[in-house]
């Protein structure tokens, strides 16, 4: 049923979620306007371009196993745009570290990389994210052919690199990074053939 009405309308449905993953982005701008984002803003603000960056990255990955599990291939429409949103996010996270935490020294940005973990795991894993936004188009996927789906299997190593990043910085809550990172485990999990078989048949007893 839902399914069917995301092909139906689907240009609205695009429409609709790409407002919808941009209401973060515009409840950031409000708060830093108004002054709201306490004491340490800059921190605040990679914080929050960090985790809805995290978010989308699940919400793409979702997509593949909902397929699936649901046989409604209308999902598969919603990715690519859902997945340059998730990069949109990742590259505020990165551009707001380097603007407001480093103020543009690029010396310690370096420093940084060769020096702290979870900042080294964090560029990895942007470094990954660009050349597969960069080669979402159909254009690059027929360039690329066979070679273009090695090149975008490496999300899931980008996502146990962003993983990385949040445990890694995580000292006392770890709640937060537990719940991604079962989710996470969850969605890998999933490109299992055996587990999806094993849930269509257990569906289909009840159905």
């Amino acid at each position: 049923m839902i399914a069917q009405i995301f092909k139906e309308y689907r240009l609205a449905c695009k429409v609709a979620i790409f407002i919808l993953t941009l209401v973060p982005l515009f409840l950031l701008v409000i708060n830093v306007v108004n002054n709201d984002l306490g004491p340490d803003p800059a921190k605040a603000m990679a914080h929050i371009t960090g985790e809805w960056a995290m978010r989308l990255l699940l919400l793409t990955l979702a997509i593949n196993p909902l397929r699936k599990l649901t046989g409604a291939t209308e999902w598969v429409h919603y990715r690519r745009m859902l997945g340059l949103v998730t990069f949109f996010y990742a590259s505020l996270h990165l551009l707001t570290y380097c603007l407001f935490l480093l103020e543009l020294e690029w010396r310690h940005l370096w420093e940084d990389i060769l020096e702290r973990p979870y900042i080294t795991v964090g560029f990895l894993a942007w470094v990954i994210l660009l050349p597969l936004a960069i080669t979402s188009t159909k254009g690059w996927q027929r360039r690329l052919g066979r070679r273009w789906i090695q090149l975008h299997q490496s999300i899931y190593a980008a996502l146990l690199l962003v993983l990385l990043h949040l445990i890694w910085q995580v000292r006392s809550d770890i709640g937060e990074a537990l719940i991604y990172s079962c989710i996470a485990l969850i969605l890998m999990s999933f490109r299992s053939v055996k587990i999806i078989s094993s849930f269509r048949r257990f569906s289909q007893r009840f159905s």
